[in-house]
């Protein structure tokens, strides 16, 4: 079975396509249109978006255009990070589901445990807040899964002992070099399925010359080498790519890496620069 066709199963039952095609960055309008609809075209069945990112509205267009029916694409979203309320959540989430053309969300997440501009804020109360308001959707049918994104153990744990509702998803930076092992674990342990932004370190690390090396060895791009790790690593990866031919190329990774290519390519160290969320 090619990877297009293959999912994760979250612990709540619902099936998530195994990679989702990024759209942070994709520029409201056209360029995000077309993108999603060569990603759909290409096999994708999952669209990763963001009220913040100002083009909800785009990524439903081009799923409208694909000719695909909704229920065939998974969709995620978020929350704004620096929205840390009760009433704000309802709101936000109220305008997501608007400004996709839906009346649900495959996946809603919290887009960040503190406001971009606070990195670092203890927002525990909030996070319960807007927390319990995802909750109460999700029990409504309107949301089939509910996650975070960024959050730590020291996150997550509160909304947990709030709710008793353990995020089924935690979307965080993850490449090779920077697999935030702590929170990794963490995640394994409770059965919160890792989705991977930014798998390419924001194109930092595909022109590493280990990564070439490696891409010449197994005869594909660094980048299908980091997509691929990403996935045996049992993480879901989201490239993202507004260039048609790219958005091909990053789902045909339909190849393995080898147990000993796997344990090196673990055993390396930041090897792209990259701002730290967190001292």
């Amino acid at each position: 079975m090619s990877v297009k066709d293959e999912v994760f199963t979250l612990y709540n039952g619902v099936q998530i396509p195994k990679i989702g095609l990024g759209t942070w960055q994709a520029k409201d309008g056209k360029e995000c249109v077309d993108a999603v609809k060569w990603a759909i075209d290409a096999g994708y069945r999952h669209i990763d978006t963001a009220y913040a990112y100002g083009n909800e509205e785009s990524v439903a267009k081009g799923i409208k255009e694909s000719g695909r029916k909704r229920e065939e694409i998974f969709i995620t979203t978020k929350l704004p990070a620096h929205i840390k309320t009760y009433e704000g959540a309802r709101e936000h989430f109220l305008s997501s589901l608007k400004s996709l053309h839906s009346d649900y969300i495959d996946l809603y997440l919290i887009h960040a445990p503190w406001p971009w501009q606070e990195i670092g804020k203890n927002c525990k109360e909030g996070n319960i807040a807007v927390w319990k308001a995802m909750v109460e959707f999700y029990q409504e049918g309107k949301i089939r899964s509910i996650g975070v994104s960024n959050f730590q153990k020291e996150d997550i744990e509160p909304l947990i002992e709030a709710t008793q509702v353990v995020p089924m998803v935690n979307q965080i930076r993850f490449f090779i070099g920077n697999t935030q092992k702590k929170v990794y674990d963490y995640c394994k342990e409770k059965n919160i399925l890792i989705e991977a932004y930014s798998p390419f370190a924001t194109g930092e690390i595909i022109h590493h010359p280990v990564l070439e090396k490696m891409a010449e060895k197994y005869q594909v791009s660094p980048a299908k080498i980091c997509l691929r790790y990403c996935l045996q690593k049992e993480t879901l990866p989201l490239p993202k790519s507004v260039h048609e031919n790219r958005i091909r190329e990053n789902l045909d990774v339909d190849f393995l890496l080898s147990k000993e290519d796997m344990e090196y390519l673990d055993s390396l160290k930041e090897i792209g620069s990259y701002k730290r969320l967190r001292s």
